[in-house]
């Protein structure tokens, strides 16, 4: 019966899992194909966090009522330092980025996230970083190698894996010609903000322990500071109008599932799983990504997106053995160090 339950345990969390990596995976496509008809980066960007606001606060204000600590004016602080990182500049650079690139090359580039967050925790002393352990090495060379491939799908597109595709996304996407190592840019930069907006949760969330209400304000800020930035570079108002069937669906999607659902999701799977666990499935995403985009959008691959990819893949992997490796270490450190107090 024991066994039945675990089991059962494990494909929840497997199957929570993969839904949470398809959610991003399709918001990747709807949020391309926004851009594709037209509508406003700023205007996506407002209303999908003012959607997953509406949808988070009623569940942070009563699962969180009776032992949500008092708002401070230093917790809003940092919460609104938060929302510059992880709303402002990360969703900021992604949609920026998204506008040059294919969403298969989004989704490629962002596996290089894992590296990225054990650079900064590093520098911020978060992370522990023991090169004379082989656990520590692996770490440091796995993020090297993330680094190095994300470098290559930057400055070196090469030729399409399919010659016979008879249309290029340079001529789906709008007419124009994709500015490859801008956009490139903009995800790398997507990617940093995206890291340092997880480092960052660990103190805030210490001081104020209400993760789903820390996420909503967090979103609620991200709306302020996207309202802020359109009042000087977006003041025409038919602009924030939504004109067609396809500008509503994609902005309920991007706030619905894009962060709502995706939010929640992230955030169950991570507690009862662990980031580590999810994090190993973080390739299934770009997978699914490359499926969607090649069915939907005519997506077509190049060899330096492969050579990139492969690199980053065996970079993150790397790196989350070497972090699997440090917490046994931990554990069994642990373990001698109690056994030796109890004799």
């Amino acid at each position: 019966m024991g066994r039945e339950s675990q089991i059962s345990d494990k494909l929840k969390i497997l199957t929570a899992v993969f839904l949470l990596h398809l959610c991003y995976a399709s918001t990747h496509i709807v949020s391309r194909v926004a851009l594709n008809i037209g509508i406003s980066k700023l205007l996506l960007l407002v209303y999908r966090n003012i959607i997953a606001v509406l949808l988070l606060a009623p569940f942070a204000y009563f699962l969180e009522k009776k032992d949500r600590p008092p708002l401070t004016f230093s917790i809003l602080t940092e919460i609104f330092l938060l929302a510059l990182c992880g709303i402002a500049a990360n969703q900021g650079c992604y949609i920026l980025g998204l506008y040059y690139l294919s969403p298969t090359y989004v989704s490629a580039i962002q596996n290089s996230t894992p590296a990225i967050t054990f650079v900064i925790a590093a520098a911020l002393r978060v992370e522990k970083l023991n090169i004379k352990e082989r656990y520590g090495i692996a770490k440091v060379l796995g993020t090297v190698v993330c680094i190095g491939g994300a470098t290559i799908i930057t400055l070196y597109k090469g030729p399409p894996l399919l010659q016979e595709q008879s249309h290029d996304l340079t001529n789906v996407y709008s007419g124009r010609i994709v500015n490859w190592t801008l956009g490139c840019c903009y995800i790398l930069l997507n990617c940093t903000a995206w890291s340092a907006w997880m480092v960052f949760q660990v103190p805030v969330l210490r001081h104020y322990p209400a993760r789903l209400s820390v996420t909503t304000l967090t979103c609620l800020f991200g709306v302020i500071q996207f309202m802020i930035v359109a009042a000087f570079s977006e003041r025409d108002v038919e602009r924030w109008k939504i004109h067609s069937g396809q500008e509503l669906l994609s902005v309920l999607y991007a706030g619905l599932v894009g962060s709502g659902i995706t939010f929640s999701l992230q955030t169950w799977c991570i507690d009862r799983a662990g980031p580590l666990f999810v994090a190993v499935f973080q390739p299934s995403q770009t997978v699914l990504v490359a499926l969607l985009s090649a069915i939907i959008l005519g997506d077509r691959l190049y060899s330096g997106g492969l050579i990139g990819f492969i690199l980053i893949m065996a970079g993150l992997y790397t790196v989350l053995w070497g972090k699997n490796e440090e917490v046994k270490a931990g554990r069994l450190e642990s373990e001698e160090l109690t056994d030796s107090l109890l004799e």
